[in-house]
């Protein structure tokens, strides 16, 4: 058996947790440089407010409204998200983080002792109390249904936010009130092929031939058949597969023009990757920089250039991935162009240790992976920064973000207040 936790309009609720004043009043959540609405409060689905619109499409009937709008604030985001896995942790034999706001919990045996629905309920209450945060939990005997299951907890009241699928019978009656676009990993396109098909349903596509299934789609189609029939296909992952390859980028606040100002973004955004490299336990052997202009523009000149190299050594070492960076940089720099977005890629990735070289190439220095254990630790403790000189040649191109929140629980300077 297991549950799908879901945090409810998470951004919206973290924005909400340290302003009583903002209960029962709209909330939207803006994209980087406050582009698109990325998250909405229950109050603005409700008005229609609708995911990825531009802000200047709604800016009207956000004052109309008296809808508040935020910039995301990734910091808050992420450490409201950690104190919420924390509690889930302590109510699981074994927890999956899948994303920021969502987690799947193992409860094989925990039926045995109480029933799951009563169990949910209490979980739905021990992760608000410590945290002031509401969720949604699915309980099903695999991940795909208990996908269905949190969805149906969030769209039926009755429910009060818990849904069990342990029955056969009920699963299937969930089912035939889903469309398949619903089902997890059904997406638009393959929804349309499968409603040319007749699978309109996610029952239709519960009782599919899975053979048939996986020589017209694909085995991982097939494996979401076999879950929706009560087969557990897929086990959970405590432990992540590191990734692949890293990448940071980001559009610009403004068009940059300057060399100044893209070698510090390349710079700020090495520096993140690297960062991200040795949190995994990472080394990298392939540094990928790429920048480009606006491609939908009439009245502009289209640029994009990437450029790559391999290093003798692969390498979690700031100082090294940034001046390869900025050699990189050098390489596909053209003047005369508005640039709007730029970024890095850290590829080619071998957990430390493994990578043997040859007789004539001398490995990482243990001492600079000691220096960069420190420069971690020290930005990790929320009491100041190590920044290389090259970050801060510029800052016009950061992220636009003006209608952003406190750092309401990772900056002393920034702790919310209550007077008397």
């Amino acid at each position: 058996m297991y549950a799908l936790v879901d945090c409810n309009n998470f951004y919206a609720s973290c924005e909400r947790l340290f302003r009583p004043d903002l209960q029962g009043r709209p909330i939207v959540v803006l994209s980087n440089n406050d582009g698109c609405v990325v998250a909405r409060s229950a109050e603005a689905k409700r008005l229609g407010i609708k995911m990825a619109v531009p802000l200047f499409q709604v800016q009207e009937q956000i004052d109309r409204e008296n809808i508040a709008v935020f910039s995301s604030n990734y910091a808050l985001y992420g450490d409201i998200s950690a104190r919420v896995m924390t509690v889930l942790e302590q109510q699981a034999p074994a927890i999956e983080v899948y994303s920021i706001d969502e987690a799947f919990l193992d409860l094989n045996g925990l039926e045995t002792n109480f029933p799951l629905v009563e169990y949910g309920l209490q979980l739905k209450q021990r992760v608000y109390q410590y945290t002031g945060i509401h969720v949604s939990v699915g309980i099903a005997p695999t991940k795909t249904l208990a996908k269905l299951a949190n969805h149906a907890a969030k769209q039926y009241p009755a429910t009060r936010g818990v849904v069990d699928l342990s029955d056969p019978l009920r699963q299937r009656r969930l089912l035939g009130l889903l469309p398949v676009q619903e089902v997890w990993g059904v997406g638009r396109r393959l929804s349309r092929r499968l409603n040319q098909q007749g699978v309109s349903s996610a029952l239709a596509l519960a009782d599919c031939d899975a053979a048939w299934i996986r020589s017209h789609y694909s085995v991982t189609l097939e494996r979401t058949v076999r879950e929706l029939n009560g087969q557990p296909c897929m086990a959970l992952e405590e432990c992540p597969p590191p990734r692949q390859q890293i990448l940071c980028s980001r559009s610009f606040a403004r068009r940059i023009t300057e060399y100044r100002d893209m070698r510090s973004a390349i710079a700020q955004y090495c520096s993140r990757a690297a960062e991200k490299l040795r949190q995994q336990g990472g080394l990298a052997r392939v540094v990928t920089v790429f920048i480009r202009t606006n491609p939908h523009s009439q009245l502009e000149t289209f640029y994009s250039h990437s450029a790559s190299r391999m290093l003798s050594i692969p390498s979690a070492d700031s100082r090294l991935l940034s001046a390869t960076a900025h050699a990189l940089l050098q390489s596909i720099w053209k003047p005369g162009f508005r640039y709007m977005k730029a970024g890095i890629m850290l590829s080619d990735l071998y957990p430390s240790g493994s990578f043997q070289p040859t007789l004539f190439d001398a490995p990482e220095s243990p001492a600079a992976m000691r220096l960069m254990q420190a420069v971690d630790n020290i930005n990790r403790s929320g009491r100041g920064q190590v920044r290389f000189a090259s970050e801060m040649l510029s800052s016009g191109w950061q992220m636009q973000r003006n209608r952003l929140s406190p750092a309401y629980t990772t900056r002393w300077d920034q702790l919310p207040v209550v007077r008397a």
